[in-house]
């Protein structure tokens, strides 16, 4: 069963599904790796939980700024 994500009262579930696919799918690429790895690198990253907190408003960011982000840790 997957998370639903709320943000005040409105689920953001399917934005931060396609941001997650959006970050994982240009990891994949700089790095030339298999997306899935690329996906196993990001879900256990720092970057990866602070979006996971919908408080946090990472979510509103852009994937590009999210990768930066993720590249810092």
């Amino acid at each position: 069963m997957q998370a639903k994500y709320l943000y005040k009262g409105e689920d953001i579930t399917t934005d931060i599904v396609f941001k997650i696919e959006h970050i994982v799918s240009i990891i994949a690429e700089k790095e030339k790796i298999p997306f899935e790895k690329a996906y196993l690198d990001f879900l256990n990253s720092n970057t990866y939980k602070a979006l996971q907190k919908t408080s946090s408003l990472m979510w509103t960011e852009s994937a590009e700024f999210i990768v930066d982000d993720y590249y810092r840790e």
